[in-house]
């Protein structure tokens, strides 16, 4: 694979919203993404700067982008850190400290060549090592109409925990939670 995989350096912003508002175009973006292309276009640059820079090292949470040979960004996860006792998506208390991976986007031209598991190992690596995020436990939620998002996390070794939420804005839809064995 001719890809660096790599956290988001804080001055990329820029490539942070292209990436992101390419993400929300995809025809997957409404069982994907809890928010709207229309919704994150209209957002102004400090929004993306702030976004960047807390994902950039140094900052509480960590964006990993593949960058192909050419220095485009082809794909991304975002690792969010959440602590115990704060408020879980299924509105409980989170009862260790876990990473939830977000905002999982591969351009259409790469899915299937390897660039997803690249990405998710350097993401569950960071999250699990000492000097990284420090996680016990690592999740993600997949919308129950994914399909092929949730294939490929079973692939890597997520498997449902039992326990769903309802999708914000489409309470008629479930979210479930799948956890890394």
């Amino acid at each position: 694979m001719e890809h660096l995989i790599r956290p988001v350096r804080g001055d990329e912003w820029r490539q942070v919203r292209a990436l992101r508002l390419l993400a929300l175009r995809d025809p997957a973006a409404s069982v994907a993404f809890l928010e709207t292309y229309e919704n994150a276009v209209a957002k102004p640059d400090a929004y993306w700067q702030d976004r960047t820079t807390n994902a950039a090292p140094g900052g509480p949470l960590r964006q990993f982008i593949a960058e192909g040979p050419d220095g485009g960004w082809v794909a991304s996860v975002t690792v969010l850190v959440e602590e115990p006792g704060a408020q879980s998506a299924l509105g409980d208390a989170v009862e260790v400290r876990q990473a939830h991976l977000v905002g999982v986007y591969v351009r259409p031209e790469h899915r299937g060549t390897g660039l997803t598991e690249a990405l998710f190992d350097a993401a569950v690596e960071w999250a699990r090592a000492p000097d990284g995020a420090g996680v016990e436990r690592v999740r993600l939620f997949v919308h129950e109409g994914n399909g092929r998002a949730e294939a490929f996390y079973r692939r890597f070794g997520f498997a449902r925990s039992g326990r769903s939420a309802s999708v914000p804005g489409d309470p008629s839809a479930l979210e479930y939670e799948m956890v890394l064995a």
